[in-house]
């Protein structure tokens, strides 16, 4: 008898949490973006948080919590409830954070579900528009010739524009200061107020200053060029070799979220990312959208924690 009406219990409870899933989301859905406002990664999460709000029927109450490389936003979500009612929106930080940090307030491969990428675009080397530089090749040939005089910006211990720059800095071969701050209008606005000579900017975030003269682009990160600056060159092109970078962005929630919640999600997110209007936004700031399973993100983000791992450890960079 009792082991009867466990069984059903449990048939109940089965069924109760199916139909839950099936009526996803029947309230708000809160998404923590892990950058500041107006940063590349708050740009792209807003532009398909939009989509999805609309999709869901819900508002999706967007959230940044920024700074330590998007590790605060990151932690805020590995400690919520599996439900989908709480989302993070962060950059390719998620997979750079584990060979920065020595010790995060989570688990990167366990505490999270993998749900959906986003979009990649290119970052931008840029200067003031005053600066002396006019040329990557100017900045290396300065940096070579005066070790540390070049303060170099980025959006914090472990973002993008951080791994971007170890990684300029290392195919050049020169010494720079490297000024952490919490995100990308913070840099910009140090640039233009001369306290930071150069940044490797998302060019969805620096376009409208590179476009108004007031920041000065140099070369963009990617192996191609870019069809919101086709004229710029690659650093490739610029003659540094093997300094390539792109920033991508994706969906996490916390773990333990079922397989059905998970694909469901996905397949929304995957939906937006298809929309034509959607699709022209994304391409006005630079970005191209990325489709995969939750499986095949699951699988991309483990590769680049193994690559951003080899990545750091090359440049002789101790994890703080």
């Amino acid at each position: 008898m009792k082991s009867a009406l466990r069984s059903t219990l449990l048939a109940l409870l089965a069924a109760w949490a199916l139909h839950a899933q099936a009526q996803y989301p029947n309230k708000p859905v809160q998404v923590i973006i892990s950058f500041t406002p107006a940063s590349a990664t708050d740009i792209v999460g807003r532009i398909v948080t939009a989509k999805l709000s609309e999709y869901w029927g819900q508002p999706v109450v967007n959230e940044n919590r920024s700074g330590a490389g998007g590790s605060i936003g990151s932690a805020a979500v590995a400690k919520a409830a599996p439900d989908g009612y709480t989302l993070l929106i962060n950059s390719n930080a998620h997979s750079v954070n584990p060979a920065i940090y020595a010790k995060l307030p989570y688990e990167t491969t366990k505490d999270f579900t993998d749900i959906a990428p986003l979009s990649e675009l290119a970052n931008v080397l840029v200067v003031s528009g005053e600066s002396r530089h006019k040329t990557l090749a100017d900045l290396v040939g300065f940096g070579k010739a005066n070790p540390g005089k070049i303060n170099f910006g980025h959006a914090g211990l472990g973002s993008g524009t951080h791994l971007n720059t170890v990684k300029l800095i290392t195919a050049a071969g020169i010494d720079v200061t490297q000024v952490p701050f919490k995100g990308t209008p913070e840099v910009v606005a140090a640039i233009l107020s001369g306290n930071v000579d150069c940044y490797w900017v998302p060019i969805s975030a620096g376009i409208a200053n590179i476009k108004a003269g007031k920041l000065r682009a140099l070369a963009v990160s990617t192996s191609k060029r870019s069809a919101l600056l086709p004229d710029l060159a690659t650093t490739g092109e610029a003659g540094v070799k093997g300094a390539d970078f792109g920033l991508w962005f994706g969906v996490w929630g916390p773990a333990g979220m079922s397989a059905e919640l998970t694909a469901k999600i996905n397949a929304d997110v995957r939906r937006a990312l298809a929309d034509p209007g959607v699709r022209e936004r994304l391409a006005n700031t630079g970005n191209a959208p990325l489709d995969m399973s939750p499986q095949e993100f699951a699988k991309f983000v483990r590769s680049e924690i193994d690559e951003y791992q080899r990545i750091v450890k090359a440049a002789g960079i101790t994890p703080q």
